[in-house]
């Protein structure tokens, strides 16, 4: 045998035993019951990617068992975990389609949202999966009162409001900086109207303030001013109102 094969049999043998000691080896399966043990195992030891594989073969094969419904709903979680939440949302969309009746249909429902707002670009885009995982976190609370997941949900759908109420104040200080004063009243009031008790809102009022001063309302806009010093006092959105109000007593 030459150096050369010995060589290359000695560094084979090595790239065989690392791989043995790195790589999750699947063991072989018999049937379908044993391939969702297989998977729950795999799961629970952060094996998604297996997970995946043994469940998708194990729904693919076991369309009229009991627990193709569980499966379904840990192959949605699994998603979630490697982050493709277009896949996620498809799994949990799934679920409540074909079987509503399932226990795992509540969380599904909770982790609906969560695969929506994944998809949420940043806040300088658009926030359509920011809208529809409101949507669907108002669902749950609605349609699952009590569920164990509902604390968690109020505050995802805090958050998520309070995201959107952001953006919404965005646009509307945009209108202002091009001097459209009746869209950016109307952004301002719906941010006003409907995430009111996000941080956004004490923004929004002050938005409209604003709006007031610039056309021409400054009794409305000193007695807006005056509320928002009062409500939120110490907030920078309070120093500003202060600032404004004062500004606005000295031209009158």
């Amino acid at each position: 045998m030459s150096v050369l094969r010995v060589r290359h049999g000695l560094l084979l043998a090595a790239v065989l035993m690392v791989a043995g000691c790195g790589a999750h080896v699947l063991p072989e399966v018999h049937n379908e019951p044993e391939r969702l043990a297989d998977a729950r195992r795999d799961f629970a030891q952060h094996h998604y990617s297996d997970a995946s594989e043994e469940l998708k073969t194990y729904i693919a094969n076991s369309g009229g068992q009991a627990q193709v419904d569980e499966a379904v709903y840990m192959l949605g979680q699994c998603y979630l975990e490697l982050r493709d939440y277009t896949l996620a949302q498809n799994e949990f969309e799934r679920l409540l389609r074909d079987y509503p009746e399932s226990d795992s249909a509540g969380s599904a429902s909770f982790r609906l949202g969560e695969a929506l707002l994944g998809q949420t670009r940043p806040r300088d885009f658009d926030q359509e999966y920011t809208e529809k995982a409101i949507d669907q976190w108002n669902a749950y609370l609605r349609d699952y009162p009590g569920h164990w997941l509902n604390p968690e949900a109020q505050r995802r759908l805090y958050i998520a409001r309070t995201r959107m109420g952001h953006k919404l104040v965005d646009a509307a200080n945009l209108y202002m900086k091009l001097k459209l004063w009746r869209p950016a009243r109307t952004y301002f009031e719906r941010v006003a109207n409907d995430y009111g008790d996000t941080p956004a809102g004490p923004d929004a009022e002050l938005g409209i303030a604003l709006v007031d001063v610039k056309e021409g309302h400054h009794d409305e806009a000193i007695e807006r001013l005056k509320s928002i010093e009062t409500r939120y006092p110490g907030q920078p959105v309070a120093k500003r109102a202060s600032q404004e109000r004062s500004r606005l007593e000295k031209k009158s």
